[in-house]
Protein backbone atom coordinates (compact mmCIF):
# COMPACT_ATOMS: atom_id res chain seq x y z
CA UNK A 1 0.00 0.00 0.00
CA UNK A 2 1.51 3.42 -0.93
CA UNK A 3 1.54 6.45 1.22
CA UNK A 4 -1.44 8.07 -0.98
CA UNK A 5 -3.48 5.29 -0.62
CA UNK A 6 -3.37 5.20 2.97
CA UNK A 7 -6.01 6.75 5.67
CA UNK A 8 -4.83 8.50 8.51
CA UNK A 9 -6.39 6.03 10.78
CA UNK A 10 -4.11 3.11 8.78
CA UNK A 11 -0.21 2.69 10.10
CA UNK A 12 2.24 1.46 8.73
CA UNK A 13 5.25 -1.07 10.51
CA UNK A 14 6.59 1.33 12.01
CA UNK A 15 3.91 3.46 13.24
CA UNK A 16 2.54 0.08 14.74
CA UNK A 17 5.47 -0.83 16.50
CA UNK A 18 5.41 2.61 17.93
CA UNK A 19 1.97 2.01 19.32
CA UNK A 20 2.67 -1.34 20.82
CA UNK A 21 5.27 0.18 22.68
CA UNK A 22 3.37 3.18 24.07
CA UNK A 23 1.48 1.67 26.66
CA UNK A 24 4.24 -0.82 28.01
CA UNK A 25 6.14 1.94 27.97
CA UNK A 26 3.84 4.39 30.09
CA UNK A 27 2.96 1.15 32.18
CA UNK A 28 6.63 1.28 33.06
CA UNK A 29 7.26 4.51 33.66
CA UNK A 30 4.84 4.81 35.96
CA UNK A 31 6.37 2.19 38.15
CA UNK A 32 9.93 3.53 37.88
CA UNK A 33 9.15 7.52 36.64
CA UNK A 34 13.22 8.54 38.25
CA UNK A 35 14.74 6.22 35.40
CA UNK A 36 12.54 7.40 32.84
CA UNK A 37 12.76 10.99 33.77
CA UNK A 38 16.91 10.35 33.93
CA UNK A 39 16.49 8.68 30.43
CA UNK A 40 14.83 11.32 28.88
CA UNK A 41 16.73 14.16 29.91
CA UNK A 42 19.84 12.37 29.16
CA UNK A 43 18.02 11.80 25.18
CA UNK A 44 17.28 15.32 24.95
CA UNK A 45 20.82 16.36 26.28
CA UNK A 46 22.44 13.39 23.68
CA UNK A 47 20.51 14.98 20.74
CA UNK A 48 20.55 18.81 21.37
CA UNK A 49 22.39 21.00 18.85
CA UNK A 50 25.51 21.20 18.85
CA UNK A 51 29.08 20.55 17.07
CA UNK A 52 26.69 17.95 15.33
CA UNK A 53 23.41 18.58 13.97
CA UNK A 54 20.73 16.97 15.41
CA UNK A 55 20.01 15.42 12.11
CA UNK A 56 23.47 14.19 12.28
CA UNK A 57 23.24 12.81 15.55
CA UNK A 58 19.71 11.30 15.08
CA UNK A 59 21.19 9.47 11.87
CA UNK A 60 23.74 8.18 14.09
CA UNK A 61 21.37 7.03 16.35
CA UNK A 62 19.65 5.12 13.91
CA UNK A 63 23.05 3.32 12.61
CA UNK A 64 23.12 2.28 16.03
CA UNK A 65 19.72 0.87 16.89
CA UNK A 66 20.65 -1.52 13.62
CA UNK A 67 23.77 -2.20 14.67
CA UNK A 68 22.48 -3.09 18.36
CA UNK A 69 19.44 -4.79 16.57
CA UNK A 70 17.17 -2.67 18.60
CA UNK A 71 13.29 -2.39 16.81
CA UNK A 72 12.43 0.24 19.20
CA UNK A 73 15.14 2.71 18.88
CA UNK A 74 15.15 1.73 15.01
CA UNK A 75 11.42 3.40 14.74
CA UNK A 76 12.12 6.02 17.69
CA UNK A 77 15.29 7.32 15.97
CA UNK A 78 13.81 6.79 12.26
CA UNK A 79 11.41 9.30 12.88
CA UNK A 80 13.86 11.36 14.38
CA UNK A 81 15.55 11.74 11.63
CA UNK A 82 12.60 12.51 9.19
CA UNK A 83 11.56 15.08 11.90
CA UNK A 84 15.18 16.59 11.78
CA UNK A 85 14.84 17.32 7.95
CA UNK A 86 16.97 13.69 7.06
CA UNK A 87 17.19 12.73 3.63
CA UNK A 88 16.45 9.14 2.21
CA UNK A 89 19.75 9.27 0.96
CA UNK A 90 21.39 10.62 4.33
CA UNK A 91 19.57 7.54 5.98
CA UNK A 92 20.72 5.23 3.40
CA UNK A 93 24.79 6.10 3.80
CA UNK A 94 24.03 6.22 7.52
CA UNK A 95 22.73 2.81 7.47
CA UNK A 96 25.27 1.34 5.30
CA UNK A 97 28.08 2.32 7.82
CA UNK A 98 26.00 0.02 10.07
CA UNK A 99 26.02 -2.52 7.66
CA UNK A 100 29.73 -2.43 7.18
CA UNK A 101 29.28 -2.69 11.36
CA UNK A 102 26.61 -4.99 11.27
CA UNK A 103 27.14 -7.76 8.35
CA UNK A 104 24.21 -10.20 7.40
CA UNK A 105 21.65 -8.89 9.97
CA UNK A 106 22.25 -5.41 9.43
CA UNK A 107 21.99 -5.72 5.79
CA UNK A 108 19.38 -8.07 5.53
CA UNK A 109 16.73 -7.10 8.55
CA UNK A 110 17.53 -4.07 10.23
CA UNK A 111 18.61 -1.77 7.42
CA UNK A 112 15.72 -2.58 5.20
CA UNK A 113 13.47 -1.89 8.24
CA UNK A 114 15.18 1.13 9.02
CA UNK A 115 14.63 2.42 5.72
CA UNK A 116 11.28 1.65 5.28
CA UNK A 117 10.47 3.18 8.73
CA UNK A 118 12.12 6.28 7.67
CA UNK A 119 10.28 6.79 4.32
CA UNK A 120 7.14 5.59 6.52
CA UNK A 121 7.80 8.71 8.84
CA UNK A 122 9.35 11.29 5.96
CA UNK A 123 6.52 10.68 3.91
CA UNK A 124 3.13 10.42 5.45
CA UNK A 125 3.51 13.79 7.53
CA UNK A 126 3.25 11.84 11.20
CA UNK A 127 6.59 12.32 11.87
CA UNK A 128 5.86 15.75 13.29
Amino acid sequence: MTHATQSSHDHGPAQRRLQDLREPTRQLRRLVPEVYDGFLKMSRSALVEGALSTKHKELIALALGVSEHCEGCIVYHARGAARAGATEQEVAEALGVAVLLGGGPAASDYAPRALQAFTEFAGDGRAQ
